[in-house]
C-alpha cells in the first residue's frame, strides 16, 4: 500500500528532528515517510502499531515506540507533532505541555515545512476529494510540473500518499475536519491555497459541525485565503458551493453542466470503461465512468490549466491515469460474483457510486453492503438519505453501527429501521450485525453475474477477503 519514494527528493539545508505522537495513522505516517526522505530525523509513538505502516516506517529509519509514555519523548527534538486523534490525558501530550516543548498539529507542520512559498493547489468538498486530488497530481506530473503532494489515499499512479520535493507546485487534499484538540479550525485553513477547488458542499462530520451553515462558514473562510492572483473553482451545479461566490475576494470560475457555468461540461459518450466529454468545447476522455467522475476530472483539468499544463498534455495524461486505491476497486471474483471495495460512507457517495457502476456492469444485479462507521454515518442525522441511497441498489445489507457507545442512543442510526424502510421501498435489504451473518446472507441471496459493492471507510473486519473465500 505504501512504498519508498523513488523520485528525486529536494534535501533541505538544515535537517531537523520531528517527533510524531500518533505516527502510524495514514496521513501522519505518510508525512513522516516523506520528511524522512528529505533527510530529517523522525521518531514517533502510537498505540496501533501494525503493518504495513509500521514496517515501512521502521524500514526507513523511523524509531517507533509502542504506547504513549513520557519517556518516549526525545529531549531535544525540533518539533513535536500532535496527531488529530490525540487528546488531553494522553501521557505523552501531557509531558509535552508540562515541559513546555514546541508542538504543533500536522496541518501546521505541512504549512511551515512544506507548503510555504509554493503554489498550493487545495482540493476540497464533501465528496470526490481523493479522486480529484489524484487526477490533478497526475496531470501536473505528466505536464512536467512534478508536484509535491499529500493525499488521503494512495493514487494508483504512485506508491505513496505523500511526496515532498523542490517543485514549486504542491497539491493537497483539503479536509474540512478539525485540525487538533487545540485547534478546531478545518485543516484546509492551514494550506495557503493559491488555487482552491470546491467540488461540492453537504452536511457531514456531525460530531464537530452543528449544521450545514457551520460547514459553509468554514469553506467561506478558506476562500478568503486565496490571493487575487489565485483562482477558486466552484461546482456551478451545487447551490451550496455557489453560495460561497458572493463573498470570495479572489477570481472565481464555475465548472458544471448548467448553462451559466464558465466551464461547461457536456458528456459525449459513456462506455463501461471510459467516458468522453467536452469542457469549454475541448474534448477529453477519462478511463472511468459516471457523471461524478467526469465532474472530478473537469475540476482537475481546470486547475491543471491554471498551473500551465496544456490540453494535449492533459489528454495524454488521462490515458495512463490509474485511479485511486479503495475507490471502486475490484477485489476479486468467485463463482461469477464480483466484489468491489469502495471508501464511500456518505449517502450521496453511495448513491453516486451505484449510479456510476450501472453502465459498467450493465445487466448485473448490484448489491450494496454498508458499514456505518464514520462519525456522521453512525448517527441518524442522514438516516432518510441513507435509505434513499441503498434503495438504488438491487439488494443491500447493512451492518451494525461501529462503536455504538460513542454515539448517544437518541442520535444513533437505527440499521434495523433502515433495512425495513429500504425493503418497503422495493429493494430487499437485510440487517446483519456480524461479519459471518453478512457472508451467510450474501451467499444465500446472490448468484452468478451479481456485483457486490462493499462501502466502508475502515477495514470492515476483513469482509472483502472473507467473502471471496466463502463464495
Amino acid at each position: 500500500m505504501f512504498a519508498l519514494v523513488t523520485a528525486p527528493i529536494f534535501m533541505q539545508s538544515v535537517a531537523k528532528h520531528f517527533h510524531f505522537i500518533g505516527v502510524c495513522g495514514t496521513a501522519m505516517g505518510s508525512t513522516a515517510l516523506a520528511l524522512r526522505q528529505q533527510g530529517h530525523t523522525l521518531t514517533g509513538s502510537d498505540n496501533a502499531v501494525y503493518p504495513p505502516m509500521s514496517t515501512l516506517l521502521t524500514e526507513q529509519g523511523v524509531d517507533i515506540k509502542v504506547g504513549y509514555k513520557p519517556e518516549n519523548l526525545p529531549p531535544r527534538a525540533d518539533l513535536y507533532v500532535v496527531g488529530n486523534a490525540i487528546s488531553r490525558g494522553n501521557p505523552e501530550l501531557e509531558a509535552v505541555l508540562e515541559r513546555r516543548l514546541p508542538y504543533c498539529s500536522m496541518a501546521e507542520l505541512l504549512k511551515r515545512e512544506v507548503i510555504q512559498g509554493k503554489r498550493s493547489f487545495v482540493v476540497t468538498g464533501t465528496h470526490g476529494k481523493t479522486t480529484t486530488t489524484s487526477m490533478l497530481i497526475w496531470l501536473l506530473e505528466c505536464g512536467g510540473k512534478l508536484p509535491g503532494f499529500m493525499v488521503g489515499g494512495v493514487p494508483g499512479n504512485f506508491t505513496v500518499g505523500a511526496r515532498f520535493n523542490d517543485s514549486d507546485c504542491f497539491v493537497i487534499e483539503g479536509d474540512e475536519y478539525d485540525t487538533a484538540y487545540f485547534d478546531k479550525r478545518s485543516k484546509f485553513l492551514h494550506y495557503l491555497p493559491e488555487c482552491a477547488i470546491i467540488n461540492n458542499v453537504e452536511f457531514d462530520h456531525a460530531d464537530i459541525f452543528k449544521d450545514l451553515d457551520d460547514i459553509l462558514l468554514s469553506f467561506r473562510r478558506m476562500t478568503l485565503l486565496v490571493p487575487r492572483n489565485g483562482l477558486v473553482l466552484l461546482n456551478g451545479d451545487d447551490a451550496n458551493a455557489m453560495s460561497l461566490k458572493a463573498t470570495c475576494p479572489a477570481p472565481v470560475r464555475t465548472v458544471g453542466t448548467g448553462e451559466g457555468c464558465d466551464e461547461r461540461i457536456f458528456i459525449v459518450k459513456e462506455a463501461p470503461d471510459f467516458t468522453t466529454f467536452t469542457l469549454g468545447g475541448v474534448e477529453f476522455s477519462i478511463p472511468m465512468n459516471g457523471e461524478f467522475n467526469v465532474r472530478n476530472a473537469a475540476m482537475a483539468i481546470s486547475a491543471a490549466r491554471f498551473a500551465g499544463v496544456t490540453d494535449s498534455q492533459i489528454r495524454e495524461a488521462f490515458t495512463t491515469f490509474k485511479g485511486v486505491f479503495r475507490r471502486q476497486t475490484e477485489r476479486g471474483e468467485k463463482s461469477g460474483i464480483k466484489v468491489i471495495d469502495d471508501f464511500g460512507h456518505h449517502p450521496t457517495a453511495i448513491r453516486e457510486t451505484l449510479k456510476g457502476l450501472r453502465p459498467k456492469y450493465a445487466g448485473s444485479r448490484l448489491w450494496a453492503v454498508f458499514e456505518p462507521r464514520s462519525n456522521t454515518s453512525r448517527r441518524n442525522v442522514l438516516q432518510k438519505e441513507l435509505i434513499q441511497a441503498l434503495s438504488s441498489a438491487d439488494g443491500s445489507v447493512i451492518a451494525a453501527v461501529n462503536a455504538p457507545e460513542k454515539v448517544p442512543v437518541e442520535q444513533r442510526l437505527d440499521p434495523e429501521a433502515v433495512s425495513r424502510d429500504v425493503t418497503a421501498a422495493g429493494g430487499p435489504c437485510f440487517y446483519e450485525p456480524t461479519t459471518d451473518g453478512i457472508i451467510s446472507r450474501l451467499k444465500a441471496e446472490t448468484r452468478s453475474g451479481d456485483v457486490i459493492i462493499i462501502f466502508s471507510n475502515g477495514g470492515f473486519d476483513g469482509l472483502h477477503g472473507k467473502l471471496l473465500a466463502a463464495l
